[in-house]
This record gives C-alpha cells, structure tokens and sequence, in this order.
C-alpha cells in the first residue's frame, strides 16, 4: 500500500448535525416503504427527492453563514449510511449530491470568493447538484465549441444519478484538448434526459442518460480548465473528498444486508456450515468498515494530491474487493431463502455490485498505485 498522507484531528460534531438528525429522522420509514416498488418497476425515486427536499437537507454540509446547516462531514457520510439500509439507489443519487457540494465547500475554505456565490445559492434555492464527473473522468467528454459569449456544450452524460430530480448538472466538455467545467442548468434549452436506466441494481437512483445539444454556456460560467487525459488539481480534490461519501451509501447497504442474512440464517444457528458462513461474512465487513473509515478520516480533513488519491483509490479498491466478497457469502449463508425477492436480500446484493463500477476500477488503480510506489508521478512519467 502507498504510504498514506498526514492527517489532522477531525473537528468535533456540532449542533448542526443534531439538527440534521432530526431532519433526517422521518425519511428512512418512508424510503423503505417503497423501495421495492421502485426496485421492481425500475423507477426513479422522485417521490423520495420531494421529501430530502421538504427536509431541507441538501444544503447539509454548506456553512451555516452561508446559509447552509454547517453539518459535518462525518455527520453526512453517518446519514448516507443510515439512509442506504432503507433505499440504496435514492441514497446514492443523494451522495451525488453531497460530494459536489462537499468539493465547494472545501475550495470555499481555501478561496471563499471563487465559489461564495454558487453555495449562497444552493442554500437559498435548495437546489440539488448532479455529477457527471465519473463517467467523464479525466479525458472528459463531449465537445465544447467556441461562440460568442461563451461556448457551446454538447455530449451524452451517462450515469447521471438523480438526473429527473436535479437543478445543477456539473459536468464537463472538451475544446481543443482542454476539458472545460461547468454548471449547467437542467432547464437550458438543449438538456435533455434519456430513460436508459435498465440495469442490474440501483434501479432507485434513476442514473438516466443526460443528452446536451449545442447548450449555451457563457463565458463566466466556466468554473475551472485543464488539460484532457491526464490528472490534475481537481481530480484530486475530487478523489479526497468524493469517495468516502459515496462510499458510505455502500456501507450501508453491506451493514443492512448483514443483518438481513443474519435474520434468516438464524434459523440454522445449530449448524456448523452456517456459523462459519456468517463468520465468512462479518470477517469480510470488518475489513470494509476498517478501509472505510480510513478514507472517511483522509476525507474529512487530508491534504488533496497524488499520494493522498493513491491511498484513497487503494482504499475504495480494498473496500469494494471486500464488500463484493462479504456479499457473496451472504447469499450463501442465507441459503435459498435469498434467492427469493420477498427476502429483500437479493436485492441489497444487486444493490452493492455498483460498488465495482466507480472509477478508479481495479486495473487503472493498480497501475496507479504501482507508478506512485516506483517513484513515478500518477501519469506515469518520472516525478
């Protein structure tokens, strides 16, 4: 493993996170009660986003000068897990959310005037952020041409969770060989969504196709410039603070699937094959919690750069190897009881294989973490 990076004490929980609390009391019941139907009828969980708005959680982690509930990190990341158990994809698509709005906040502390304003607004319009960062990624996507005024964004941005829901998609295109960012408003004309979310779990999330279509973006509206296809600034602070809340939907997906398993195979707790299974099976969530809250401690309070985004890519990768191991003896453990969908447990397994998906998959992060251990830099040339 790649040495890991210097950390500071995390700051302690506020009264701000007693309060998210208490908003998010009322939301775990009702996602859970239709999260079935949502699974089964591969919709979109729009209902769910009506009440995290009613509740005024989304301005979560924004300072409370800003208008904002000035919650911790932690805090979310507790409520992401919390939340997971009852609706896995609504929750992920609110982690969509959350680790935006967690990268301004954390520009903001370093340079309040470059996105002051972008939060104020979050806050005051309760607005919800879309990402399309994971599927872009480093080489971006889509192309951006030069007009006056301002440039002309167009592309297909799969994978945008909570997309029927969401207010602000930060995205991303490409002029000349520069990737140029960018809020763009879902109601600009040009924007539209695509119903192409058929898939194996996270069916709630509703992580449909966004299609851009010559969509004007001004000038001013470009928040940042880089260079396509290779690892800069951004890309680290993204990787700092993204993945562990992202991550923390996972977790409790994972933690309520053990708990389901446990219900059923308690049936057979006289049984030698069981007792190991669920042995098997806690062993392998321990390691998951344990990488876990490594990437929550680096998160919250780590310093953005290629060491500390090797150590958090090796962490999300020994995470996931983890939890897809654990989920696996669930489904033995349970035995034929989870092959049924009224158990609720083939479900939560389905639920936890987008695990795998999320960049930096296991190959491109090995050969990160190989460059960065050899003295290389995270492209692959001498340091």
């Amino acid at each position: 493993m790649t040495i890991q990076p210097q950390i500071n004490k995390p700051a302690p929980s506020t009264n701000a996170d007693t309060a998210l609390a208490a908003r998010i009391a009322p939301l775990g019941d009702a996602f859970a009660a239709s999260a079935v139907l949502h699974d089964a009828s591969d919709r979109f969980a729009a209902d769910n986003f009506a009440l995290v708005k009613q509740a005024g959680i989304l301005p979560a982690l924004i300072p409370t000068e800003l208008g904002g509930l000035g919650a911790g990190y932690h805090d979310v990341a507790d409520m992401l897990r919390s939340l997971a158990g009852c609706c896995s994809g609504t929750t992920l698509a609110l982690s969509m959310h959350m680790h935006p709005v967690a990268l301004l906040v954390r520009r903001w502390r370093g340079d309040p005037a470059a996105v002051e304003a972008v939060l104020k607004r979050i806050a005051t319009e309760n607005l919800m952020l879309l990402s399309t960062g994971g599927n872009d990624w480093l080489a971006g996507s889509g192309t951006a041409v030069k007009v006056e005024g301002g440039y002309r964004f167009s592309g297909r941005k799969r994978f945008v969770s909570g997309c029927e829901a969401g207010n602000l998609l930060m995205t991303m295109a490409v002029c000349d060989g520069e990737v140029l960012h960018a809020a763009v408003p879902m109601k600009a004309e040009g924007v539209s969504i695509e119903q192409t979310w058929r898939t194996l779990g996270m069916r709630a999330s509703g992580s449909h196709d966004v299609v851009l279509k010559d969509v004007f973006v001004a000038d001013a509206a470009i928040s940042a410039r880089r260079p396509a296809g290779v690892w800069h600034p951004f890309f680290h602070l993204v990787s700092l603070v993204a993945w562990p809340l992202i991550y923390s939907v996972y977790r409790g997906v994972a933690e309520k699937l053990r708990d389901e398993t446990v219900r059923l195979a308690s049936k057979r707790r006289e049984d030698a094959d069981t007792q190991i299974l669920i042995g098997a099976m806690d062993t392998a969530l321990a390691s998951a919690v344990a990488a876990h809250e490594r990437m929550l401690q680096i998160g919250d309070v780590g310093a953005p750069g290629e060491q500390t985004t090797a150590t958090m890519m090796t962490l999300k990768r020994a995470m996931t190897e983890s939890l897809l191991q654990m989920g696996s003896l669930a489904m033995d453990a349970a035995g034929g009881s989870a092959f049924y969908r009224d158990n609720g447990i083939e479900r939560l397994f389905r639920d936890l294989q987008a695990a795998r998906y999320h960049p930096l998959t296991m190959l491109p992060q090995q050969k990160l973490a190989g460059r960065i251990a050899m003295g290389l830099n995270a492209d692959g040339k001498a340091a």
